[in-house]
């Protein structure tokens, strides 16, 4: 997955959602945003062009969490930052919030390098090992059908079939193990205690961290302050319902999360009002299916749903958008037929049709 970002953004930000810094790092430079927590931006050679991570005073070094994709750049970044003045002490465990490549990429090699130990929720670790071992495989028949019956054309499962395998390309090999993180654990990171909350929808288990003493939460993907987190359905999982597990996780962060914590999430700044953000992104995405409700009039493929869902003209010649909105539009559509609201037929041209249940 090369943009993890929904096609369109959500709108506009609250008035309630604050911003405290004035700036953030250039890439590779440090903030401290807290005591003993340290903001660097890495560079991403995509249209969403920088990462957050984040590292953390631990016992004797640091814990970094979140490493940025493979790319010469970040190895550069990496090697400065960890033998120069910034990052002198030892980093001492690698933490992943999940498993897509702008988050994971550097991770094996940080942890070879610096001999550490990486830690990661089951589902992301494992789903990521499966992924990178599509690398250098033809696309296969079911990527193809699942395509195929969303309405892509000839041209487009073409691209589709020249893009496949690429995950592996942008992380380093995986360590061979890892520590686990677990929903509600804590953790001990240097002075202070740090809670595991897992999030779902926009990836199978994704972890993010939050501290009541220095009311910090690291939000990695699950909560960002300008764009959306892509919610997506795969061919891996055609039937999936990520959606309903996306609107879940909003409520289980308003429950377990309070409202006055700086949230440190992976792209755009650091931020306060995580609740105000929260109940916006849950109304941007009840207007998104009751558009797509509109268009379910009379019977639609996925590619004929893009109008609906979506501010911005999605063009066959993007391939990773195109993929993204498919992905995001099966999501809702998956959602609405769980709901018992839509009903998908294949019909005898081999493509799903979907409309409203009457």
């Amino acid at each position: 997955m090369i943009d993890d970002t929904r096609v369109a953004p959500s709108g506009s930000t609250l008035s309630a959602v604050t911003y405290p810094f004035d700036s953030p790092p250039r890439p590779g430079e440090v903030l401290e945003v807290a005591p003993g927590v340290q903001w660097i931006r890495m560079p991403l050679p995509w249209s969403l062009d920088h990462i957050n991570v984040w590292t953390i005073a631990d016992s004797d070094g640091y814990a970094i969490v979140d490493t940025g994709a493979r790319t010469d750049a970040a190895t550069a970044l990496w090697r400065r930052l960890c033998t120069g003045s910034d990052l002198s002490r030892p980093v001492t465990r690698v933490f992943v919030t999940h498993m897509h490549p702008d988050h994971v990429g550097m991770a094996g090699w940080l942890t070879r390098t610096l001999d550490c130990r990486l830690w990661m929720t089951r589902l992301e670790y494992l789903n990521c090992r499966v992924a990178a071992s599509d690398t250098g495989r033809e696309a296969p028949d079911d990527g193809v059908d699942f395509y195929r019956r969303a309405g892509w054309s000839a041209a487009s499962i073409g691209l589709y079939r020249a893009r496949f395998g690429r995950f592996g390309q942008h992380i380093h090999a995986m360590p061979d193990s890892f520590r686990r993180l677990h929903d509600g654990e804590e953790i001990r990171i240097g002075e202070h205690i740090w809670r595991v909350i897992i999030g779902t929808g926009h990836s199978p288990e994704h972890a993010c961290l939050y501290c009541p003493e220095l009311k910090l939460f690291i939000s990695g993907d699950q909560v960002l302050p300008r764009i959306s987190s892509n919610v997506s359905v795969h061919a891996l999982e055609p039937d999936a319902n990520p959606m309903a597990d996306w609107y879940a996780s909003i409520t289980k962060l308003k429950e377990q999360v309070p409202d006055d914590v700086l949230v440190l999430p992976a792209h755009n700044d650091c931020f306060y009002g995580l609740h105000a953000r929260l109940d916006h992104l849950r109304r941007s995405q009840d207007r998104s299916l009751e558009r797509l409700r509109r268009a379910l009039g009379e019977p639609r493929r996925v590619v004929d749903v893009f109008g609906a869902l979506f501010a911005s003209k999605v063009g066959e010649e993007d391939m990773p958008q195109m993929s993204l909105a498919t992905g995001e539009s099966l999501a809702c559509l998956n959602y609405l037929i769980g709901r018992g609201e839509v009903q998908c037929a294949l019909r005898e041209d081999g493509l799903n049709w979907y409309s409203l249940v009457s």
